[in-house]
């Protein structure tokens, strides 16, 4: 029977939204597999993490390619720890309108960075941590010029010297220099220099390097970031699906290609190119290399031995002969996930935030909430007014729909009559039924475009709730303080199974008793499946269900109203 044939491909997509759930955990758990243990070879000789980049195949470094002038197809990875170096080294606080930052001055490496607008959870007055020196998670940006005259060599990093240990950015400045300096008794002077910019998650490091000796310095800049394969808590509960935690980089052949912790354990990454970046990439946050525009950098990663995920770039060779001097430069992000910020910090960057399967969609439904927002100010009424444009988008196609499943429930005494003349001759029977239809001007599959239209608007809004940084702890209204979360009380979730349940009572039953009882069950099982799902995607389909509802039932009553009027007449 058609009808039959009709209620199977409306069940089929209905689980296929209740898969949607287990594939997309799916998936979760393909990304974030459990933590392996970390390399062993080497414990205590590398103090605290921090390391000193080496110059040649046989030794250890944290990740810097290990020639000076070797092209990217010949770094290998380093093998052999290097010696700990016994020097004092002191920390340096920076502290602007966006970030406070701890510089070491052992090598003038950035050690912390809180973010100072984003809580480190809801209600929480302890900014986001996200570059820090605890072992359990170390995650660090470190630069450096590698030289075998300094100041990093391959025996020690540079300590440096700053006239003072505190900077903070004045309200009456835009920007905030920290400089390091360094000098050798040959006459090698360097000055590493930090500007920070207000209302900016971007730090510009610079390297100024005089040579006052007798000999030609040879070297390379190097810039990389370290981290430990320890995801960052979640301090929500809810299932949180994000589609990527580890290292990427963005070269002209490929704009962004990931760097999984898994596969940088086995295939290193080695290639020479043209602008680009490197980058670590956790939910909501993001640290980024950039090297000056047109600059060829040789791109690696490895993992150290004591379990440090490595991704940086090396410079080409860097000469300054004597009485010359040289400047060598890179930009750092360090911050949100904030499209607008990261495509003005570089190419591509931006395709860090990753929207999944139909981001073009998610692109769109983003762009109209972020309109919506800068008008009401509230990100839950903005998913509502997105929810209300897309069903007026689709409002005529919807209204098709739903006039052909008004039509085809009207229909259902005249198709059981059908049934009890043909009986089981079930050819005559469909015969029958396709012309009723074409008599009626009703097509049964007209019935499934809801449920069709609403399969890849879901995905896409998912990405966009879970993705966008924008809506972390934003709040709604009365309980709903996240959002990005899910509901705590579990209300939205039964308000949404609810609707559902309303909706599918205005559809015709399905004549078999087992697809019924199916149908009957779809509004509790998506309740259950989807209860700790961000409350926000609960309140964009709970919403979407409410217009479906209020759309099908004023049909319903035109049609009927119609067939009233006709009938007097």
């Amino acid at each position: 029977m058609l009808e039959n044939m009709l209620d199977y491909v409306r069940i089929t997509l209905y689980a296929v939204l209740v898969a949607l759930g287990f594939l997309l955990f799916q998936a979760w758990e393909k990304e974030h597999p459990p933590e392996s243990p970390a390399p062993t070879t080497q414990t205590s000789t590398i103090p605290q993490g921090r390391f000193v980049p080496e110059t040649t195949p046989a030794s250890s470094t944290a990740g810097v390619p290990p020639q000076i002038t070797q092209t990217a197809a010949q770094v290998t990875a380093p093998t052999e720890p290097v010696a700990p170096v016994v020097s004092t080294s002191q920390l340096i606080t920076v502290t602007t309108d966006t970030l406070e930052v701890k510089i070491d001055t052992r090598g003038g490496d950035m050690v912390e960075a809180k973010l100072l607008h984003y809580p480190e959870s809801l209600g929480s007055k302890t900014p986001f941590l996200l570059l820090n020196d605890d072992p359990k998670s170390r995650y660090l940006a470190e630069s450096g010029l590698l030289s075998k005259q300094g100041p990093d060599t391959p025996a020690e990093q540079a300590i440096y010297t700053s006239p003072q240990t505190s900077y903070t950015l004045n309200p009456a400045e835009n920007t905030v220099t920290v400089d390091l300096n360094w000098k050798n008794p040959q006459g090698l002077t360097v000055t590493k220099t930090f500007t920070f910019t207000r209302n900016s998650y971007e730090i510009q490091v610079a390297y100024a390097i005089q040579n006052q000796s007798q000999e030609t310095w040879t070297g390379n800049m190097y810039t990389q970031l370290l981290r430990t394969n320890t995801p960052p808590p979640n301090h929500g509960g809810v299932i949180n699906l994000t589609t990527y935690f580890g290292a990427a980089v963005s070269t002209p052949d490929k704009p962004f290609q990931k760097l999984p912790f898994k596969d940088m354990q086995t295939k290193p990454f080695a290639q020479t190119a043209q602008d680009g970046w490197v980058a670590m990439i956790q939910h909501y946050f993001i640290s980024a290399w950039i090297p000056p525009k047109t600059e060829v950098s040789n791109f690696y990663s490895t993992v150290t031995n004591n379990g440090l995920y490595t991704v940086g770039m090396m410079s080409q060779p860097l000469t300054v002969a004597p009485g010359a001097s040289l400047t060598s430069s890179a930009k750092l992000y360090v911050g949100p996930t904030i499209a607008d910020l990261l495509e003005k910090t570089a190419p591509h960057l931006q395709l860090t935030i990753d929207y999944g399967w139909f981001w073009f969609i998610s692109g769109i439904i983003f762009w109209m909430m972020q309109k919506i927002y800068d008008v009401v100010g509230n990100w839950g009424w903005s998913i509502v007014l997105v929810t209300i444009i897309i069903k007026l988008l689709f409002y005529q196609l919807s209204a098709k729909s739903y006039r052909s499943m008004s039509k085809l429930k009207k229909l259902q005494p005249r198709i059981e009559q059908l049934r009890e003349r043909f009986g089981e001759d079930k050819q005559k029977l469909t015969q029958a039924t396709l012309e009723l239809y074409r008599q009626e001007k009703v097509n049964p599959m007209t019935g499934c475009l809801p449920i069709l239209i609403q399969i890849p608007v879901f995905i896409a809004l998912y990405w966009v709730l879970v993705e966008s940084v924008q809506l972390r702890q934003a709040p709604f209204i009365l309980w709903i303080h996240d959002l990005s979360q899910q509901d705590p009380y579990y209300i939205l979730p039964v308000l949404m199974g609810i609707s559902m349940f309303i909706q599918q009572r205005l559809n015709p039953p399905p004549p078999d008793p087992l697809q019924a009882k199916i149908m009957m069950l779809m509004p509790v099982i998506f309740t259950v499946l989807f209860a700790n799902f961000p409350s926000g995607l609960m309140l964009y389909w709970f919403v979407n269900n409410t217009l479906s509802f209020l759309q099908q039932w004023y049909i319903m009553k035109s049609i009927e109203k119609e067939g009233n009027g006709h009938h007097r007449k």
